[in-house]
């Protein structure tokens, strides 16, 4: 076994930050699922709990597009679609089994984290169509600009692929049928 410092050797391929900013990437994206369920209320609407951090997705995905490209952005956003499912699969699995005969937490489980597969599917959908189109957005921008306007490009490719994150999963998640 390697130790973790060679792990993280940039001779090996992989920057220090680029598996930090892997890291946050997956992180983020599979808290806010977790936190999903929970609606909440910010001024006149009425959200997932996951806005409060799904936001860092795209401008960590907008980071790894700028600094590493489209292609390794690519990878990454399919990197954290199957760890999504990985999770997804362990939570489906814990609350089909048995539990402790003495646990009297089942129903409150299966409330916080018994997705319906109605909004998993929507979740997975809206996140590779969102992620996909702002990074193709942002490196597309990138060369429509010239490298010029890093903020405008990633700004701009962020509220696209947000936008259309949102309408994905908002009609899929809960239109009727």
């Amino acid at each position: 076994m390697k130790p973790a410092s060679r792990l993280l050797n940039p001779t090996n391929g992989h920057s220090t930050a680029f598996v930090v900013i892997v890291a946050w990437f997956v992180t983020s994206l599979m808290v806010a699922n977790i936190i999903a369920v929970k609606l909440i209320a910010v001024g006149p609407w009425i959200l997932p709990a996951g806005v409060i951090i799904f936001p860092l997705s795209f401008i960590l995905g907008d980071v790894l597009t700028e600094v590493y490209g489209y292609g390794r952005a690519r990878q990454v956003i399919w990197l954290g679609f199957a760890c999504n499912l990985l999770a997804v699969l362990a939570i489906a699995l814990a609350q089909a089994l048995p539990p402790a005969g003495f646990w009297d937490g089942q129903a409150a489980f299966e409330r916080i984290l018994g997705y319906t597969p109605r909004l998993l599917l929507a979740s997975f959908l809206a996140y590779l169509i969102g992620e996909f189109v702002n990074a193709y957005m942002l490196a597309r921008m990138k060369i429509l600009t010239q490298g010029r306007w890093l903020w405008t490009r990633t700004i701009g490719s962020t509220l696209v692929g947000q936008l259309i994150d949102s309408g994905v999963f908002v009609t899929a998640a809960f239109s009727p049928g």
